[in-house]
């Protein structure tokens, strides 16, 4: 299948063309699910640091089992946090996903993070990201401003009043519109109810006049759709706890039936 795949290190670009991806939510502190994700075929996971108990060793083998894999890796950071940022990129992750990133200010934080040129990213080539050495310093550089990937979050209220200037950020790859974060602060019923949709719809709307793309997390089909409509090209769906509690319930439900 590998072979039929294109490279974990071609996510950036492909994002960027708004080649249709598709991803998921990776939560437990194993190799395993982002093994067998990968094998199934997905795009791209997403190491939640930020949700669930990933620490830097845990993360570090994640990524490696990510790359062995052909599946690109991003993580999420449990904050916009240049020292966390580094240790992610450094390990060898495809790129990051920044929670709560509502002002121009924090979004240039954080891309400056991921860039070693015009950014402020510590230099270290002997890293798995500089093959331990074997890419010189000029190589390692370019490499990684060209394939890491800056995703910020928008999954605050405020953020909408300055989403323009947010969009507008040099070195910011894409948004993820974090619909449940956006439901809570509404108390709304849930993350497609027209009260979210009606926050969400603005931001999609500034992100495809800034030729900004969107990764969305989408329930089903049906919902992946109506993004894509207005503009996404990256869609998540749901984790890897999702899958397992979803097919074990189902197993258990055709034996009790017997």
């Amino acid at each position: 299948m590998d072979g039929e795949r294109p490279s974990f290190r071609t996510f950036r670009e492909r994002l960027v063309a708004r080649s249709k991806l598709i991803g998921t939510f990776v939560k437990t502190p194993t190799t395993h699910a982002t093994e067998i994700l990968g094998e199934v075929g997905y795009d791209f996971v997403v190491f939640d640091q930020e949700h669930a108990p990933l620490d830097a060793g845990v993360l570090d083998m994640m990524i490696l089992g990510a790359r062995a894999s052909n599946v690109a890796s991003i993580v999420r950071v449990p904050a916009a946090d240049p020292a966390l940022i580094q240790t992610a990129l450094d390990c060898g992750a495809t790129g990051v996903m920044v929670p709560h990133v509502s002002s121009p200010e924090t979004a240039r934080l954080i891309a400056r993070a991921c860039r070693y040129m015009g950014g402020t990213r510590g230099f270290a080539n002997t890293t798995r990201a500089g093959g331990f050495g074997s890419v010189g310093f000029a190589e390692h550089k370019a490499n990684q401003d060209r394939q890491v990937t800056c995703i910020a979050m928008i999954e605050d209220v405020e953020a909408v009043d300055r989403i323009d200037e947010i969009l507008k950020v040099e070195g910011l790859d894409a948004i993820f519109i974090g619909r449940g974060d956006l439901t809570a602060a509404l108390n709304a019923p849930s993350m497609n109810s027209p009260e979210t949709m009606r926050i969400v719809e603005p931001i999609m709307a500034a992100a495809r006049a800034a030729n900004v793309p969107m990764v969305m997390l989408c329930p089903d089909r049906a919902d992946a759709e109506r993004m894509a409509e207005l503009g996404a090209s990256a869609f998540m769906v749901q984790s890897d706890h999702g899958f397992m509690r979803q097919a074990a319930a189902a197993a258990l439900a055709q034996l009790r039936s017997l």
